[in-house]
């Protein structure tokens, strides 16, 4: 298990990881190395998340989340493979992180006086400043 926060953690039996050709930088070695990481993890099945994590989650993960509720993150920066697995867990990890803090939910309140007259002298001025640009209206 990977501990996330005090109620989530990321069970690694849902983890799978796939090794596959990276595109990029890396020469001739880049045709015979499988550097690449494809990183998968099944949030559908996947034990220690809370549900509203899970929820948000699913939010966050857009386009990486699978019709069959897997997460695929893709890592090919680096060229060895070490490297690739340990950013698509940090990538995981860090999605997993942001899905469980709590939003804060807003409070509605209300203008001070004090606003409401800074508001009002503001419109005045610029009303003023507008006016000033007119042509002048001709008594004949």
């Amino acid at each position: 298990m990977i501990r996330i926060d005090h109620w989530n953690a990321i069970d690694e039996t849902s983890i799978e990881e796939n090794f596959v050709r990276a595109s990029g930088p890396g020469g001739q070695n880049v045709n015979k190395v499988s550097s690449a990481v494809e990183l998968r993890f099944d949030l559908a099945r996947a034990e220690g998340l809370a549900p509203d994590t899970r929820e948000r989650l699913v939010r966050l993960a857009g386009r990486r989340l699978s019709r069959e509720g897997v997460i695929v993150i893709q890592a090919n920066r680096f060229r060895t493979q070490e490297r690739n697995r340990a950013d698509a867990m940090e990538r995981l990890i860090e999605l997993v992180r942001q899905a469980a803090e709590r939003p804060v939910t807003r409070r509605a309140t209300r203008p001070t006086l004090a606003s409401k007259v800074r508001r009002l002298d503001a419109k005045r001025v610029r009303s003023t400043n507008k006016a000033m640009r007119r042509t002048p209206v001709r008594d004949e």
